[in-house]
């Protein structure tokens, strides 16, 4: 999915590269034809993509070359809301480098299970579709960053 702004009259159009081969991509507001090459990536965002049982495979562990930080948590843990600002800082940082993703483990227990994540929050880092790095516990966002960034080289 693309975000891509009109040229006439600024609006946000959210565009789906897959429909646009057999059709012109139009302003949802003004009808004008949209510039695709404009369009920014919505995984690109500075937002952490949220990941399910069933969206798993597809977004960590069939991403590519690059590194997913997937953060486990939950709602009533106090440690993981710590985390959250963290989780959000280093999706808005990634710029490409790396995928910031979180699993919640009361709605997602297949794959926590998975993984064997009996305390939370626990950070798991894949590359290449492989678990390579575990970071159990609220850790500063340093921390954080200097373990995702060993693997994005």
């Amino acid at each position: 999915m693309l975000v891509v702004p009109c040229n006439k009259c600024g609006t946000k159009n959210r565009v789906d590269p897959r429909h646009t081969a057999d059709q012109i991509a139009k302003c949802g507001k003004c009808a004008a034809p949209l510039d695709l090459t404009k369009g920014v990536d919505v995984a690109e965002t500075t937002k952490p993509l949220i990941v399910t049982d069933a969206t798993f495979q597809h977004e960590v562990l069939e991403s590519g070359g690059r590194p997913v930080l997937l953060d486990c948590w939950a709602p009533w843990c106090g440690p993981c809301r710590m985390v959250g600002p963290i989780m959000e800082q280093l999706a808005a940082e990634a710029k490409g480098r790396y995928k910031v993703a979180k699993l919640n483990v009361d709605e997602n227990p297949h794959t926590a299970a998975q993984f064997q994540i009996q305390s939370i929050p626990t950070m798991l880092i894949f590359k290449d579709g492989k678990l390579v790095d575990r970071i159990v516990g609220a850790q500063p966002k340093p921390a954080i960053a200097a373990r995702l960034l060993t693997h994005t080289i």
